[in-house]
C-alpha cells in the first residue's frame, strides 16, 4: 500500500526545450536525443519556420543540457537547406573506435515545395526530392562538419519518398559487427499500374549501415511487401545483449494493430524474418522509440497508448527482448505524438516527446524517469 501511494505522488522533473512560436520557428517537430561522451544531453528537432507543415523552410536545430535535462541552453542550427527542408535528424554517439565520442548525424533534405505526396507521385525532380546527408561533431555538438551527401550510397533509384528514423540511431556494441552504425530508414516504391502511389501499401523499410564511423555507407536489409498487410514506415532500433538488433516500426495496413517488429542476427544486413505484427503494443499510427537499458536487461518502448488518437504518452517495457510488453510508466492523458528515449545515467531515463494541452505539437517536452520505475 505504501509503495502504491508513493508511486502516485512521485514528482517528475520536466522541462521544455522547444516551444512552438519561439526562437524564430512557428513549430518544432521530430525529436531526437542522445547523451554526448561528456554526459551532456543533445536534443534535436526540426525547426519549422512558417508553419507546422512537413514541407517548406525547415532546419535541424539543437539544444544542449548540462544538468541531465533539467534546463536547456540556447538553440543552435545544425543543418539548413536554404529555404528548403533539412529534417529527420538521426544522431548517434560513437562509443568505440578511432573516433570515440564523435557524434554522427544523418538527415534528409528536399526542395521547399516538394510535398510528400508529390514526391510519391513522381512529380518532383530528383534534385528537389528526398536526399540523404551526413555530418559529424568532435566537440559534443558545439561545432559541426560541413554536410556531405550520401544519397547515391543509400537510396535506390526507384525509391521515391525517403526518411531516416526519426529518433536516435545506434552503434553496435556486441559481436562481430561491433562498431557498426545502424540507421533505420523508410522509403516508398513506385506504384503498380494505375495504383495510387500515395497509398501506404507502397511503404517499405530499410537500414543504412556504416563500418567506418560514417565515412562510407551501404544499404542493409530491405523490407518491401506491397501487399497491404504489414507496410514498414518510420522505424526505430535497439541492440539486445545477445547481439541481435531489434527493429520496431509504424505500420498502417491490415495487420493487427499499428506496430510491427523484426530481428537481425547480422548487424542489420538481413532480417531473420520480415516484419510481423506486434499487437502487444497498442498505439495509433505514429513514430515511436525503443531503447535497451543495457543493465538491467530491459527493452523500453515509448509512444502514445491510445489506439486511435495521438495521446496518452506511455513507456512500456519488455523483459524478453520485445516478444511481450508491459506498461511501465504513463505520462498523462494529454495529446502526444513522436518521442525518443535516452539513458541519462545509471538511475535515470529521459523521454523527449511532442505534447501539449490542446495539441500534440505545442511543445517538445523532456521528462526524467527513474530507472527503478521501469524495471
Amino acid at each position: 500500500m505504501a509503495s502504491g501511494v508513493a508511486a502516485r505522488t512521485r514528482t517528475y522533473e520536466v522541462s521544455v526545450p522547444f516551444r512552438a512560436g519561439t526562437g524564430g520557428y512557428a513549430s518544432y517537430r521530430i525529436p531526437a536525443v542522445v547523451a554526448a561522451a561528456s554526459g551532456e544531453l543533445l536534443a534535436f528537432a526540426e525547426g519549422r519556420v512558417g508553419s507546422s507543415a512537413d514541407t517548406g523552410d525547415i532546419d535541424v536545430v539543437l539544444k544542449r543540457s548540462v544538468d541531465g535535462g533539467r534546463t536547456w541552453g540556447r538553440p543552435q542550427v545544425v543543418a539548413r537547406n536554404g529555404t528548403g527542408t533539412a529534417g529527420n535528424p538521426a544522431p548517434v554517439v560513437l562509443h568505440t573506435g578511432p573516433h570515440t565520442g564523435r557524434i554522427v548525424l544523418v538527415h534528409v533534405r528536399n526542395g521547399a515545395a516538394a510535398s510528400e505526396n508529390a514526391i510519391r507521385r513522381g512529380e518532383v525532380p530528383a534534385a528537389d526530392g528526398r536526399r540523404v546527408w551526413v555530418q559529424y561533431s568532435d566537440d559534443d555538438g558545439r561545432t559541426w562538419s560541413s554536410p556531405r551527401e550520401i544519397t547515391g550510397q543509400v537510396k535506390k533509384p526507384a525509391w521515391r519518398w525517403y526518411a531516416t528514423t526519426p529518433g536516435h540511431a545506434l552503434q553496435l556494441r556486441h559481436g562481430p559487427h561491433a562498431g557498426r552504425i545502424v540507421v533505420p530508414a523508410n522509403h516508398s516504391l513506385p506504384p503498380a499500374g494505375s495504383d495510387d502511389p500515395t497509398s501506404g501499401r507502397y511503404n517499405g523499410g530499410h537500414v543504412l549501415l556504416s563500418d567506418d564511423d560514417g565515412r562510407t555507407w551501404r544499404i542493409g536489409y530491405v523490407d518491401d511487401n506491397p501487399d497491404g498487410y504489414v507496410n514498414v514506415n518510420e522505424t526505430t532500433a535497439a541492440e539486445l545483449p545477445d547481439g541481435r538488433v531489434y527493429f520496431n516500426t509504424r505500420t498502417d495496413a491490415n495487420a493487427p494493430g499499428n506496430r510491427a517488429d523484426a530481428y537481425s542476427r547480422d548487424g542489420g544486413a538481413t532480417l531473420v524474418k520480415p516484419f510481423r505484427p506486434q499487437a502487444g503494443l497498442v498505439t495509433p499510427v505514429v513514430e515511436c522509440s525503443v531503447l535497451h537499458l543495457g543493465e538491467p536487461d530491459v527493452l523500453l518502448f515509448s509512444g502514445p497508448a491510445d489506439p486511435e488518437y495521438r495521446a496518452l504518452m506511455t513507456v512500456r517495457a519488455s523483459d524478453d527482448g520485445g516478444v511481450t510488453w508491459r506498461t511501465a510508466h504513463t505520462v498523462d492523458g494529454l495529446p502526444a505524438a513522436y518521442s525518443d528515449l535516452v539513458r541519462i545515467d545509471d538511475d535515470t531515463v529521459g523521454l523527449l516527446y511532442e505534447t501539449g494541452d490542446f495539441s500534440a505539437y505545442s511543445t517538445i517536452t523532456f521528462r526524467r524517469i527513474p530507472v527503478e520505475e521501469l524495471v
